[in-house]
């Protein structure tokens, strides 16, 4: 078949070394889609869909065959269009190695490392790392020696700097990959399975999985170098992609398009469709990338062209290149700044393939927030453009100015002129000329959209006195906050013309007498002053950690720092999620349809006429529940949430119908273009505020036994005050879950009127119930399969019900399986009295543990006496469910607010407050009671002066105070906080079976049945959970999963043991010495029952213990942008004895981070209506790599034998997260010098201790408590 003079071709392409040759394809399908659904590779994960998150990625190697060799780079296969790999290669965390073939010490070390938990974003990560030690070995640097590569520390963790994990929180990542550097320090790699403490450098080497440089995996099969990789048509009978190779094919292709009035897409890198999604199917694609004119870079003496479909990462390297030629020295200062500023942009693997054009016309069309726009204005760039046979240049501000470019105008290229040969430097041959670029962003290293980004260029003269400004031009732009954005713009001007305001002609001098590639500080003392606040340096990744950990030996092997099960697995993205189950024949997929109204009747919902191409296989609602069945999403004990709609909306975001299509892109894509017809008449209003709840007695009830108990007198404490606050407000927002895996579930038809549900899921057995009472029909047929969770905290305890309940009314109703992806004046505080609103949303969902939970981490100071009225407020928002650590997170940081708010009203240091505050046994007694275990438990005293020792507090605060006397523009603070963490142990199942061969199947527990059964960890198998042969399965939450399970498979041990000890002891009789293989098949042989099952159900007087920690945090604050670096946090945790230090170490880091998170990244913004609006990875922000304390201190405290704990033994999953609130603090004391500052420039005395620093504190309220107007002040005082 021909079309447009070109004949229909294949696409032909390898994955890990196999060949595919496509003849039909769609255009719009993504690498990622086909290698999910046509491959039998599923490291690729599904996670944002995005590019923001690095689940996805996977090598891309093309072969270039002028120099003879494979250029490899890491994409997002999520973004990255199929057809666009045509002749390339491609790489998955399979290819690099796997369980049959031998895993590479890539996955090796991520296991050895402890650097994968729920393990959903491990195959990313060691993708990107992968792609880095492939390119460093084929750089020119000298060979390292044996077992390590040629990256350097810093390369090593930047190379992972774009993936983004919820669980670990990164230090064991980082790790991981800092062990390939031969420059890495061995004592700063953390807790591993590989060495012991104390081993020497030579040793610990040896004992890492060998790399050896010379054994390359291919990432590029001599097969595909003979393909044709250009100039080939290929599509399906409907669409078609293009690939012209020079301007007149384009030329032709677009005029044929405008005539037949055909639907049209040009196509660098499809990057842009991560922020602008696709709402409709487009009939032509056409690849730019092969046309010659548009993808080269050329230098000569008037500037440089870059073409358009030239990548980021090209452009900044090629820049640098020129640099380092030496070609143009005088604007060396000019490409330098822009191409390292391009490499704060995005991702290194969207940075590999976005183009500089499409940045540019993205930033163009849609006002697109581009730092490559505002750096490449600010350089006084053109751009040549083609629309139709005309060819024009203009500069960069005309093309700005232009209406949004339609697709039959195309850029062609850009060009930076040279400012030293195009005469536009004064005739004063002393001139020089400036260039800084700055942006102000959630993370330093990119990734991130910019709140602000700036560029600016000067010209400078040298004068007697001064140097003179001949001319100045710069250019801003950024997202939000107007206020902010102008606050940055003062101060990125401020400091890019101070140092030539604080500069004498002096300091100029050597400047001028030899050009550097910088601003003017020659001098040290100048350049002093710019490193206060420069911008321009790459930040420092994570430098450095310790771990300590108190092992012990009583219960062996429990207790060692053992690496998890199927880690390995998991690295090499072999670990089967519910996505990468194979989908059956003929199924379908489905998605939600959403109300965006908060009160309002349903009347219809329509799609927009484009929707019939999606395919739409059925839309289900209320009106589609069985005969029996309830229209439920799900059930707790505080009450249910209806699964749909049922004619009135009571709030956004709520369930209306469940869209079904052939594929998931489709039923996507019809769900986005939904028309959902509201009526409001005669419905009230709706309720939207936590007050208006109150003012209309709109409350949920909260169970008696389930309301907290006061503690003490308050009139009598409040009589023994002699020192009253009367008032203070906090508020709280909320946390996403954020979780890798997005919310899935398979439901599959059985016989005899049965689903069976593969579910990721934290409670599996509420999720069984659910889906029974939905479709009217007994629980013994449903059957609920949970593997594992690609994280959950929280998220997948309730929420998740709703995801299996539709996937089964699917599957049941169409007879096809269905898939979804989806006080007084010492300090000493007599009496607390307390107001709690909470906003629980329209439905209770699990809303009524929070006034239990926010009171019981409140207790962890001694109040004398605790009066509260907490109320549970039901309001037309959505429902808000269990998210890690729910309610204490919230009462711990409201501790804290009391505390800060004591110590400011009463001029006292706030850890005095704290420390004369503490629990006592006796008042903990009185608060706790019941819980309180025996005084030699209570290790908090301990933990909080051991760490003031460890963690050099004292010192370290003078230390702060003296940093904040002699800096303007950074301001330090430090904050101790403690934790009291009540935990409660539940019932929980587990079943162990022996089988023929001597191996273990274990269905719930962990590693604890090696205590009974010897040492058979590599004989045992933790397999997935099924509803029906583990009935009581319990759910995964309270921190406590690990040990209630344990318990429950060591019960189940001492069943099996028992049973084989008659045997055992026979044989010995017999034959001495009996190998465990040989008492199995005896058992066998003697039909020995060799399957057990348990039910751990928790003595009353065990079921409740209390966890203790504390926290120091230290942070330092930008006060031109108002970013929080958080320079160390060191965390002792008390433990018990731990089941296994390394899984404890990894909850403790993890949790923290995730901490840090809700306390300072983690914005959850919400419309009018009170619908959340985050899009995605691009403006809800998570931490990251380049967020996380630059130095993580953890010691793991064994506190002795508790006879009462299982294994003695205590929680770690929740509770450190509530340590984060240590960063927060310590943000507010910077925030609060920097106050005391201002007032020292306005001339008054006095502490500002009025002001509230908000949670999330972001960088914008950081940046409005420290002054938006700093700069205009400061010159006031300077100039008197």
């Amino acid at each position: 078949m021909e079309e447009n003079g070109k004949t229909r071709g294949s696409l032909v392409f390898a994955v890990n070394g196999e060949r595919f040759e496509l003849s039909t394809i769609d255009p719009s399908t993504t690498l990622l889609e086909f290698l999910r659904t046509q491959t039998r590779y599923k490291s690729a994960k599904l996670g944002c869909g995005e590019g923001g998150c690095g689940a996805c990625v996977v090598l891309l190697s093309k072969y270039d065959s002028v120099h003879e060799q494979a250029e490899d780079l890491t994409v997002s296969s999520c973004l990255t269009p199929l057809c666009s790999v045509n002749g390339c290669s491609i790489t998955t965390s399979e290819g690099i190695g796997n369980s049959k073939d031998g895993f590479h010490p890539v996955h090796k070390r991520f296991a050895g490392f402890h650097a994968s938990q729920c393990g959903f974003c491990t195959p990313g990560f060691c993708t990107s790392f992968f792609g880095a030690l492939v390119n460093a070995e084929k750089s020119n640097r000298p060979e390292p020696p044996s077992g390590f590569s040629k990256l350097t520390v810093f390369e090593a963790e930047k190379a992972i700097a774009g993936n983004l994990c919820r669980c670990t929180g990164y230090r064991p990542i980082a790790d991981a990959c800092k062990s390939f550097s031969a420059e890495v320090d061995m004592e700063d790699l953390g807790l591993n399975s590989f060495w012991r403490k104390g081993e020497s450098r030579e040793v610990k080497i040896s004992r890492l999985p060998s790399y050896n440089q010379d054994h390359k995996i291919c990432t590029f099969p001599e097969f595909l170098k003979k393909e044709n990789k250009c100039s080939v048509l290929l599509g399906s009978e409907k669409h078609c992609w293009y690939s012209p190779g020079n301007l007149e094919e384009l030329q032709s292709i677009l005029e044929m398009s405008k005539d037949n009035g055909t639907r049209m897409k040009l196509v660098v890198s499809n990057t842009g469709t991560g922020y602008y999604k696709d709402t409709e199917i487009y009939e032509k694609y056409i690849d730019l990338r092969f046309i010659s004119e548009l993808s080269k870079i050329r230098m000569d003496s008037t500037g440089i062209e870059i073409g358009a479909t030239v990548t980021i990462s090209k452009a900044a390297e090629a820049l640098k290149q020129k640099c380092r030629d030496d070609f143009l020295p005088k604007d060396e200062v000019v490409l330098k700044s822009i191409a390292d500023h391009m490499e704060k942009i995005a991702s290194g693997f969207i940075r590999n393939t976005a183009s500089i054009g499409g940045n540019l016309v993205m930033a163009q069309r849609h006002s697109f927030p581009s730092d490559i726009a505002t750096i490449l204005l600010a350089a006084n760039s053109v751009v040549d453009l083609m629309t139709g046979s005309r060819f024009e240049r203009i500069t960069l501000d005309e093309f700005f100015d232009r209406p949004p470019m339609d697709s039959e105008s195309v850029l062609l290229r850009i060009k930076i002129p040279s400012w030293e040969s195009s005469k536009i430097l004064s005739s004063d041959c002393k001139s020089k000329l400036l260039f800084e670029t700055y942006r102000a962003a959630p993370r330093p290293l990119g990734n991130a959209l910019p709140y602000m980004n700036a560029a600016f260029l000067a010209e400078v003269s040298p004068c007697k006195l001064s140097p003179r400004l001949e001319r100045l031009r710069y250019l801003k732009m950024g997202l939000r906050a107007p206020a902010y954005r102008s606050s940055l713009a003062s101060g990125f001007l401020f400091e890019f013309l101070r140092p030539l305001t604080d500069s004498s002609a002096e300091n100029l001098k050597g400047h001028f007498e030899g050009y550097t590639s910088s601003l003017f500080w020659k001098s040290s003392e100048m350049k002093g002053k710019h490193e206060q606040f420069h911008y321009g340096n790459y930040p420092s990744l994570l430098s450095s950690g310790k771990q300590v950990i108190q092992s012990s030996t009583e219960y062996f092997p429990v207790g060692e720092p053992i690496s998890k099960s199927g880690a390995a697995i998991q690295a090499s993205g072999e670990a089967v999620y519910v996505d990468d189950i194979p989908s059956p024949t003929n199924c379908l997929h489905g998605t939600f349809i959403y109300s965006t109204k908060p009160l309002a009747r349903v009347k219809r919902i329509s799609f927009k006429r484009k929707s019939q191409a999606y395919e739409v296989t059925a839309v289900l609602s209320s009106k589609d529940i069985p005969e029996g069945g309830e229209n439920i999403g799900s059930k707790t004990i505080f009450g249910t949430e209806p699964l749909f709609v049922d004619g009135i909306t009571r709030c956004a975001g709520e369930r209306l119908a469940f869209v079904i299509a052939d594929t998931q892109k489709h039923a996507d894509m019809a769900a986005n273009s939904a028309v959902i017809d509201y009526d409001m008449e005669n419905l009230e209003s709706p309720i939207l505020s936590v007050e208006e709840a109150v003012k209309r007695s709109s409350l949920f009830e909260v169970p008696p036994t389930w309301y907290p108990k006061q503690v003490g007198d308050i009139e009598k404490g409040l009589a023994e005050a002699n020192h009253k606050i009367l008032s203070a407000e906090i508020k709280l927002g909320s946390q996403y879950y954020f979780y890798m895996e997005t919310q899935s579930a398979l439901a599959i038809p059985d016989e005899d009127n049965s689903v069976v549900v593969y579910l990721s899921s934290q409670c599996p057995e509420y999720a069984h119930s659910t889906v029974a009472a939905c479709l009217g029909i007994p629980e013994h047929n449903v059957r609920i399969i949970s593997r594992r969770v690609g994280g959950g905290f929280g998220g997948k305890y309730i929420r998740s019900n709703a995801v299996a309940a539709s996937c089964a009314l699917a599957a049941q109703k169409l007879r096809r399986p269905c898939q979804d992806i989806f006080k007084s004046s010492n300090g000493k505080i007599t009496a607390l009295q307390l107001e709690i609103l909470i906003n629980a949303g329209i439905y209770e969902d699990i809303s009524g543990i929070m006034p239990r939970n926010i009171v019981s981490t409140l207790k962890k100071y001694d109040w004398g006496v605790l009066s509260f009225n907490i109320k549970v407020c039901k309001t037309n928002h959505s429902s808000k469910s269990a998210m890690r650590a729910p309610g204490e997170v919230q009462g711990s940081f409201i501790a804290e607010a009391v505390m800060e708010h004591v110590a400011s009203i009463l001029s006292m240091e706030v850890d005095s407050v704290r420390n004369i505050n503490l629990h006592t046994y006796e008042s903990l007694s009185l608060f706790y009671e019941g819980s309180e275990g025996e005084i030699l438990e209570y290790t908090l005293p301990s933990i909080w002066n051991k760490l003031a020792i460890s963690a050099s507090f004292t010192h370290r605060t003078e230390m702060v105070k003296a940093f904040n006397r002699i800096n303007i523009w950074k301001k330090r603070g430090i904050s101790r906080v403690p934790i009291v963490y009540e935990v409660s142990l539940r019932p929980t199942s587990g079943k162990v079976s022996i089988l023929r061969d001597g191996s273990v199947v274990v269905e719930v527990g962990v590693q604890s049945n090696a205590d009974d059964v010897g040492d058979l960890l590599d004989k045992v198998r933790v397999i997935q959970c099924d509803t029906l042969s583990l009935v009581q399965g319990g759910e995964t939450s309270g921190s406590t999963t690990s040990e209630s399970s344990c318990e429950a498979v060591r019960l189940c041990c001492n069943i099996l043991v028992k049973r084989l000890i008659p045997l055992k002891k026979n044989l010995e009789g017999q034959l001495g010495s009996v190998k465990w293989e040989t008492l199995i098949f005896q058992a066998y042989s003697q039909a020995v029952h060799l399957s057990a099952s348990s039910l751990f159900v928790p003595d009353f007087t065990t079921t409740h213990y209390l966890n203790y920690g504390a926290a120091v945090s230290e942070v330092e604050v930008n006060l031109l942008t108002g970013e929080t670096t958080i320079l160390q946090v060191d965390i002792i945790y008390d433990c018990g004895q731990s089941l296994n230090p390394a899984v404890d170490l990894g909850q403790i880091e993890g949790a923290f981070v995730q901490g840090i998170g809700f306390f300072m990244l983690e914005e959850y913004p919400t419309n009018s209506d009170g619908l959340f609006v985050a899009e995605g990875t691009w403006t809800y922000k998570i931490p990251s790599i380049d967020t996380i304390p630059k130095q993580f201190n953890v010691e793991i405290l064994n506190s002795g034998h508790h006879q009462k704990r299982i294994l003695s033994s205590k929680a770690s999953g929740e509770p450190p997260l509530l340590l984060a609130v240590s960063v927060h603090c310590a943000a507010r004391e910077a925030i609060r010098e920097a106050r005391k500052q201002l007032l020292s420039w306005s001339a008054l005395d006095g502490p500002d201790s009025t002001f509230q620093l908000e949670v999330p504190a972001i960088m914008p309220v950081v940046k409005e408590l420290c002054g938006l107007d700093i700069v205009e002040r400061y010159l006031e005082w300077k100039m008197g």
